[in-house]
């Protein structure tokens, strides 16, 4: 059990059957609020992360980050920001995520999921929830196909997302990622968390070490862009290990 001084996340469910227009779709939309969020009147950073179910569900059929205890403990410490928690597609989930054409797949939807964030869920979330809707305070992140999807909205909607949390991302589904990376012009300054553990695919290494060569080089050439790679040796591809980075990621990507 947690100490009872833990400043607990206040978890607002803003819809169950939240519709995505763009897929014609609804699940589950979380918001993890401060704890002290309707009496403190102050605004706050944002980040949005996919694989709801997986983040704060008890049942969680395969574990969870345990984001909802760990706000709580950043909470103590002073870091707060509002966590938006957009439930996966179930047997849809890969489709959703999937930007890149990849001959194993069938469909790609993953720029109808982004629509329906950027047109949608975001606005939503700006005009009734306090937060600071800049892009140096908005953030996107997941892990595994949520990874993947939260590296290329990053990269293609840099207007709207100044942080980044990459986790484990399946780049093997295209080299496209790197095409990408090495033409990334972020239109301002780019805070990119890249995490990999060493007991998931022998491919996955060396990948995202290419990936952050690619992003160390353009984080020279035009100044705006900050990484910070991170890696377990110990780490299988598991909500587990997530969970036990997910507050390293967040204190420093919304750190001064």
């Amino acid at each position: 059990m947690n100490p009872p001084s833990l400043k607990k996340p206040i978890i607002s469910i803003i819809d169950e059957d939240y519709l995505i227009p763009h897929l014609n779709r609804r699940r589950r939309v979380a918001a993890l609020l401060p704890y002290d969020y309707h009496t403190s009147g102050k605004t706050y950073p944002v980040l949005y992360l996919h694989d709801g179910q997986n983040l704060f569900d008890d049942h969680a059929p395969f574990g969870n980050w345990g984001v909802d205890k760990q706000l709580a403990m950043l909470a103590e410490k002073g870091i707060e920001v509002i966590v938006i928690a957009i439930d996966h597609g179930g047997k849809e989930r890969i489709a959703e995520y999937l930007p890149y054409d990849n001959p194993k797949f069938t469909e790609k939807k993953g720029e109808q999921y982004l629509q329906f964030m950027m047109e949608d869920l975001k606005p939503h979330v700006d005009k009734n929830f306090r937060v600071k809707t800049d892009r140096e305070f908005t953030g996107i992140g997941g892990s595994s196909m949520g990874g993947l999807i939260s590296l290329y909205a990053g990269f293609h909607h840099n207007h709207v997302f100044g942080n980044m949390m990459i986790f484990s991302p399946s780049i093997w589904i295209s080299e496209q990622v790197f095409k990408q990376a090495t033409h990334f012009n972020p239109s301002g300054f780019t805070k990119i968390y890249l995490y990999s553990g060493g007991q998931e695919s022998h491919s996955l290494k060396p990948s995202m070490d290419f990936l952050g060569a690619i992003l160390k080089n353009r984080e020279q050439k035009t100044g705006q862009i900050d990484i910070m790679e991170s890696h377990n040796p110990e780490g299988t591809h598991q909500e587990y290990f997530w969970g036990q980075e997910f507050p390293k990621a967040l204190s420093w990507l919304y750190s001064n």
